[in-house]
């Protein structure tokens, strides 16, 4: 039985800063659970916390499709995605359709600092609440 919950890191150009802010100070959490991430997105929180990070690709070479497909595969736990709704993106489409499997297939979404931080602080997410961790 799997018992380390799985989180997707993901984070357009314009809030990388912000999500490494938020790796850092969830360093704790973040170490007993799997994590995977978009390129650069992944090496960068790596060398901000030392974490292992399995790496996909980059976000406009497949990374979010890769990601999409974890998801539609049962494969993720938890997304944390801190998109730029403001910049323009390339690969838009597959912005929206990662958003959209991730709420299709009840995958707990987080896309800002503060949505992240209510989610990782949640009950439910310890394994010693009485509906469970995460599965």
């Amino acid at each position: 039985m799997r018992t380390r919950s799985r989180f997707a890191l993901v984070a357009h150009d314009g809030r990388k800063d912000d999500l490494l802010q938020w790796a850092r100070w969830n360093h704790e959490l973040l170490s007993r659970v799997q994590l995977f991430a978009t390129k650069r997105t992944g090496e960068l929180v790596s060398e901000a916390t030392g974490l292992r990070v399995s790496l996909l690709q980059s976000g406009e070479m497949g990374g979010d499709a890769q990601i999409s497909a974890m998801i539609v595969k049962g494969e993720l736990d938890v997304l944390v995605f801190f998109w730029d709704p403001l910049a323009i993106q390339p690969h838009a489409a597959d912005v929206r359709s990662l958003i959209r499997l991730a709420v299709l297939h009840d995958v707990a979404l987080a896309c800002n600092r503060r949505s992240a931080d209510l989610l990782v602080t949640s009950p439910l997410l310890l394994d010693t609440h009485p509906l469970g961790a995460i599965a």
